[in-house]
């Protein structure tokens, strides 16, 4: 890893789940008549040929990860459970009116907080009330993300038995220091025992979260933690760098000093030692962060050209219509995005209305959606080109000049009207997207808005 390289594009950019980044919506031209029209046309176009995806976000967690930049609400009162459910299924019945015909789910996925903070019983009871109004696609696919020390084997069965067959577990790091510095403290065999409970009940995909850039992780820490993942050889790991942004998430994140965190050079470091051991063990990298085994679903989507990117990272196939359920969660209707309210209360009073609870919003422009199509291709095949005509936009030239000089530090290469992301420069892959962000470029953050890109 070139260190100059590093100290040279690691700078503040987006992850690129959409395009328009959130804080680069346009909130004052938006409106929840707007969000419903483009689903209902979203819907009409897709839901028959494709299905619609689902994402539930469940809010509750019994500790804070100071690590985490979710929209949690930390409590040990379970007794929050059934309001809550009961409210995120009033809300999928709002949508259900709007949506002509009975919606096919293609993906569901349920993430947090922690999904696992409730019981299997409300679980089922969320996903049954889901389904009984839905047709299921052919090759769907349910996941859910599980905290070690709280999934029980009750969890994975039920939710296998209701169709269930990918699960994510948190990881982070095995090293104690890091744990106790980012409120995480779970041991290795927790881990396990998830892991080969879900193995043996049958889920097809297992998947492990690790982080490096955490306060006081060295590449030691980073190689151990691997090292032990090897041992239960999950189906897919999301290996990604920490996002400190307290300036955004408040207290959360600042239970310790920036001088605690890893350089850049010293996290691409190890990045790359990470990388190194994952390859070594049989892992191919998929997309940016993500690493698969030959046999998963995600690897296959990536050599067959069915690789997506949306607000749930990487996903194994496309729906054009994907609607977020739950607190702070973000629907796309392919023409818009909206997000609903963030707090739980108010979350509550407009479902009791009968409103559905979006609060902020952006309708896509055509060249919003010919900037997005070529984010999406360079994150999930890390190529884009321009041969067709409505690939182009006015800024075209502005755009190749920027990445000319990534061409000359080896980050990408030109063909004819087309453009590829090189080996070296995969890890760079947000700042190649960047040069095509218009409106970044257009309006520079006087403050601060995202993580660094290294």
């Amino acid at each position: 890893m070139c260190k100059s390289l590093v100290q040279k594009y690691n700078v503040a950019g987006p992850r690129y789940t959409s395009y328009p980044t959130v804080p680069y919506w346009d909130d004052a031209s938006f409106s929840l008549k707007k969000w419903k029209e483009s689903l209902s046309v979203s819907f009409n176009e897709s839901n028959i040929s494709e299905g619609i995806s689902l994402y539930i976000h469940l809010p509750f967690c019994e500790s804070m990860c100071t690590f985490c930049g979710c929209n949690k609400r930390i409590t040990k009162r379970h007794n929050v459970e059934e309001p809550y459910i009961k409210a995120v299924l009033k809300e999928w019945s709002l949508y259900r009116e709007l949506l002509t015909g009975r919606p096919k789910i293609k993906e569901l996925h349920i993430g947090g907080g922690t999904p696992t903070f409730f019981s299997s019983e409300n679980l089922e009871l969320l996903i049954k009330g889901i389904l009984r109004t839905a047709n299921l696609a052919d090759d769907y696919e349910f996941s859910f993300e599980g905290h070690p020390n709280n999934t029980t084997k009750k969890h994975l069965r039920t939710l296998y038995n209701l169709g269930f067959t990918r699960v994510s577990f948190g990881v982070q790091d095995y090293n104690k220091t890091v744990q106790k510095a980012i409120h995480r403290i779970q041991p290795f065999e927790n881990v396990k025992q998830a892991t080969l409970a879900a193995r043996e009940i049958g889920y097809t995909s297992i998947g492990h979260d690790i982080i490096f850039g955490l306060p006081f992780q060295t590449e030691v820490h980073v190689s151990k933690t691997i090292e032990l993942t090897k041992e239960l050889m999950p189906d897919r790991i999301a290996f990604y760098s920490y996002a400190h942004v307290p300036w955004i998430k408040g207290n959360g994140q600042r239970g310790y000093n920036e001088t605690n965190l890893p350089s850049g050079a010293s996290k691409r470091a190890q990045y790359e030692v990470g990388k190194a051991l994952l390859s070594k063990a049989g892992y191919h990298e998929v997309g940016m962060d993500h690493f698969a085994l030959e046999s998963d679903s995600l690897y296959k989507a990536m050599i067959t050209n069915k690789l997506h990117r949306n607000f749930m990272g990487y996903t194994a196939s496309k729906t054009q219509a994907m609607i977020g359920l739950g607190v702070s969660s973000i629907s796309d209707s392919w023409y818009g995005f909206s997000q609903n309210v963030k707090g739980i209360e108010e979350y509550y009073h407009l479902i009791e209305q009968n409103i559905i609870p979006v609060y902020r919003g952006h309708m896509l422009t055509k060249e919003d959606l010919i900037v997005r199509q070529h984010i999406l291709n360079l994150m999930c095949h890390f190529e884009t080109s321009w041969t067709n005509q409505s690939l182009i936009i006015d800024e075209l030239n502005d755009i190749v000049f920027k990445l000319k000089e990534m061409e000359a530090d080896g980050l990408v290469i030109f063909e004819k009207e087309s453009i590829k992301i090189t080996q070296k420069g995969q890890p760079y892959i947000r700042n190649v997207c960047m040069a095509f962000d218009v409106l970044l470029q257009r309006k520079q953050p006087k403050t601060r808005l995202f993580s660094m890109t290294v």
